[in-house]
Protein backbone atom coordinates (compact mmCIF):
# COMPACT_ATOMS: atom_id res chain seq x y z
CA UNK A 1 0.00 0.00 0.00
CA UNK A 2 1.74 3.69 -0.81
CA UNK A 3 1.97 6.31 1.34
CA UNK A 4 -1.20 7.88 0.13
CA UNK A 5 -3.57 5.11 1.12
CA UNK A 6 -1.81 4.98 4.64
CA UNK A 7 -2.17 8.39 4.91
CA UNK A 8 -5.85 7.91 4.14
CA UNK A 9 -6.36 5.08 6.27
CA UNK A 10 -4.89 7.04 8.81
CA UNK A 11 -6.88 9.93 8.16
CA UNK A 12 -9.88 7.24 8.43
CA UNK A 13 -8.88 6.27 11.50
CA UNK A 14 -8.68 9.32 13.31
CA UNK A 15 -11.78 10.81 12.08
CA UNK A 16 -13.85 7.43 13.49
CA UNK A 17 -11.94 7.33 16.41
CA UNK A 18 -13.37 10.91 17.25
CA UNK A 19 -16.97 9.58 16.26
CA UNK A 20 -16.88 6.20 18.34
CA UNK A 21 -15.67 8.69 21.41
CA UNK A 22 -18.25 10.77 20.51
CA UNK A 23 -21.41 8.32 19.65
CA UNK A 24 -20.09 4.80 20.82
CA UNK A 25 -19.89 1.99 18.63
CA UNK A 26 -23.77 0.90 18.00
CA UNK A 27 -24.36 4.76 16.80
CA UNK A 28 -21.77 5.19 14.06
CA UNK A 29 -22.14 4.53 10.66
CA UNK A 30 -20.12 4.39 7.58
CA UNK A 31 -22.36 7.07 6.64
CA UNK A 32 -20.79 8.93 9.58
CA UNK A 33 -17.50 8.51 8.83
CA UNK A 34 -17.71 9.36 5.16
CA UNK A 35 -18.99 12.67 5.69
CA UNK A 36 -16.58 13.63 8.80
CA UNK A 37 -13.72 12.54 6.34
CA UNK A 38 -15.20 13.79 3.35
CA UNK A 39 -14.64 10.14 0.97
CA UNK A 40 -17.15 9.09 -1.09
CA UNK A 41 -18.94 5.56 0.30
CA UNK A 42 -16.71 4.21 -2.58
CA UNK A 43 -14.05 5.38 -1.51
CA UNK A 44 -14.51 4.56 2.10
CA UNK A 45 -15.11 0.91 1.13
CA UNK A 46 -11.69 1.14 -0.82
CA UNK A 47 -10.41 0.85 2.60
CA UNK A 48 -12.76 -0.79 5.21
CA UNK A 49 -15.97 -2.92 4.75
CA UNK A 50 -17.62 -1.36 7.58
CA UNK A 51 -17.13 0.22 11.23
CA UNK A 52 -16.12 -2.97 13.04
CA UNK A 53 -13.35 -3.38 10.80
CA UNK A 54 -11.81 0.04 11.41
CA UNK A 55 -12.48 -0.03 15.49
CA UNK A 56 -10.74 -3.13 14.99
CA UNK A 57 -8.22 -1.66 13.62
CA UNK A 58 -8.14 2.00 16.48
CA UNK A 59 -7.79 -0.71 18.83
CA UNK A 60 -5.31 -2.95 17.68
CA UNK A 61 -2.73 -0.19 17.13
CA UNK A 62 -0.26 -0.64 19.54
CA UNK A 63 2.53 1.29 21.38
CA UNK A 64 5.54 -0.40 19.76
CA UNK A 65 8.72 -0.43 22.06
CA UNK A 66 10.49 -3.77 20.26
CA UNK A 67 12.00 -1.71 18.02
CA UNK A 68 13.34 0.34 21.08
CA UNK A 69 14.63 -1.98 23.09
CA UNK A 70 16.43 -3.53 19.86
CA UNK A 71 18.11 0.02 19.68
CA UNK A 72 18.88 -0.41 23.35
CA UNK A 73 17.44 3.20 24.77
CA UNK A 74 16.80 3.26 28.21
CA UNK A 75 14.21 1.36 29.74
CA UNK A 76 13.38 4.46 32.50
CA UNK A 77 12.68 6.88 29.34
CA UNK A 78 10.34 3.75 27.26
CA UNK A 79 8.63 3.57 30.67
CA UNK A 80 7.84 7.83 31.02
CA UNK A 81 6.72 7.96 27.12
CA UNK A 82 4.36 5.12 27.76
CA UNK A 83 3.21 6.46 31.20
CA UNK A 84 3.27 9.64 29.81
CA UNK A 85 0.74 8.46 26.43
CA UNK A 86 -1.65 6.42 29.60
CA UNK A 87 -2.02 9.24 31.33
CA UNK A 88 -3.31 11.83 28.51
CA UNK A 89 -5.90 8.73 27.82
CA UNK A 90 -7.27 8.46 31.38
CA UNK A 91 -7.29 12.61 31.55
CA UNK A 92 -8.94 13.21 28.08
CA UNK A 93 -12.75 12.11 28.80
CA UNK A 94 -13.51 13.49 25.20
CA UNK A 95 -11.51 10.81 23.67
CA UNK A 96 -12.58 7.45 25.70
CA UNK A 97 -13.65 4.97 24.10
CA UNK A 98 -15.19 3.33 26.85
CA UNK A 99 -18.70 3.42 25.76
CA UNK A 100 -17.68 1.62 22.64
CA UNK A 101 -15.65 -0.62 23.93
CA UNK A 102 -17.87 -2.06 25.89
CA UNK A 103 -20.61 -2.04 22.86
CA UNK A 104 -17.99 -3.94 20.48
CA UNK A 105 -17.04 -6.61 23.25
CA UNK A 106 -20.49 -7.40 24.36
CA UNK A 107 -21.01 -7.82 20.07
CA UNK A 108 -19.11 -11.35 20.77
CA UNK A 109 -16.20 -9.39 20.42
CA UNK A 110 -14.43 -11.21 23.49
CA UNK A 111 -11.60 -13.24 21.57
CA UNK A 112 -10.99 -10.04 20.23
CA UNK A 113 -10.52 -8.46 23.12
CA UNK A 114 -8.07 -11.15 24.56
CA UNK A 115 -5.45 -10.97 21.82
CA UNK A 116 -5.15 -7.03 22.87
CA UNK A 117 -4.90 -7.65 26.28
CA UNK A 118 -2.46 -10.58 25.82
CA UNK A 119 -0.51 -8.44 23.50
CA UNK A 120 -0.34 -5.32 26.10
CA UNK A 121 0.76 -7.64 27.96
CA UNK A 122 3.86 -9.31 26.80
CA UNK A 123 4.89 -5.62 25.74
CA UNK A 124 4.80 -4.62 29.11
CA UNK A 125 6.60 -8.02 30.75
CA UNK A 126 9.40 -7.36 28.10
CA UNK A 127 9.68 -3.46 29.13
CA UNK A 128 10.24 -5.25 32.62
CA UNK A 129 12.48 -7.61 31.80
CA UNK A 130 14.54 -5.28 30.05
CA UNK A 131 14.76 -2.48 32.25
CA UNK A 132 15.66 -5.20 35.18
CA UNK A 133 18.23 -6.90 32.93
CA UNK A 134 19.63 -3.20 32.51
CA UNK A 135 19.62 -2.90 36.64
CA UNK A 136 17.26 0.38 35.37
CA UNK A 137 14.33 -1.28 37.56
CA UNK A 138 13.66 -3.38 40.85
CA UNK A 139 13.53 -6.98 40.32
CA UNK A 140 10.20 -8.00 40.55
CA UNK A 141 7.72 -10.17 38.52
CA UNK A 142 7.41 -9.25 35.56
CA UNK A 143 3.83 -11.20 35.22
CA UNK A 144 2.13 -10.45 38.14
CA UNK A 145 3.55 -6.17 37.62
CA UNK A 146 2.33 -6.66 34.21
CA UNK A 147 -1.27 -7.57 35.29
CA UNK A 148 -1.54 -4.83 37.69
CA UNK A 149 -0.62 -1.70 35.26
CA UNK A 150 -2.89 -2.90 33.05
CA UNK A 151 -5.72 -3.61 35.49
CA UNK A 152 -5.22 -0.58 37.22
CA UNK A 153 -4.67 1.29 33.76
CA UNK A 154 -7.90 -0.41 32.12
CA UNK A 155 -9.74 0.23 35.37
CA UNK A 156 -8.89 4.19 35.62
CA UNK A 157 -9.37 4.27 31.21
CA UNK A 158 -13.08 3.17 31.80
CA UNK A 159 -14.24 5.21 35.12
CA UNK A 160 -12.90 7.98 33.99
CA UNK A 161 -15.69 8.60 31.36
CA UNK A 162 -18.38 8.06 34.18
CA UNK A 163 -16.56 9.68 37.44
CA UNK A 164 -15.10 13.17 37.19
CA UNK A 165 -11.37 12.62 38.01
CA UNK A 166 -8.95 15.48 38.61
CA UNK A 167 -5.30 15.39 37.39
CA UNK A 168 -4.22 13.63 40.64
CA UNK A 169 -5.77 10.44 39.81
CA UNK A 170 -3.95 9.98 36.71
CA UNK A 171 -0.57 11.22 38.85
CA UNK A 172 -1.55 8.43 41.58
CA UNK A 173 -1.68 6.30 38.29
CA UNK A 174 2.14 6.88 37.51
CA UNK A 175 3.80 7.42 41.43
CA UNK A 176 2.45 3.81 41.93
CA UNK A 177 4.12 2.55 38.74
CA UNK A 178 6.97 4.18 39.92
CA UNK A 179 7.08 2.92 43.27
CA UNK A 180 6.64 -0.58 41.67
CA UNK A 181 9.47 -0.41 38.79
CA UNK A 182 12.07 2.51 40.06
CA UNK A 183 14.44 2.25 42.94
CA UNK A 184 15.57 5.61 44.04
CA UNK A 185 19.20 4.58 44.59
CA UNK A 186 19.27 2.81 40.58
Amino acid sequence: MGVKAENTKERIRQEAYRLFADKGFKEVTMTDICEKTGLSRGGLYRYYSNTGEIFSEILSKEYVITDRIREQESAKVILEDMLRAIKSEIMDKELSLSLAIYEYANLGNGEFFIRIHESAKKRWISLINYGMENKEFKKVNPEQVSDLILYYYQGLWMWSHVIPFDRQIAEHYVETIHQMLLDKNI
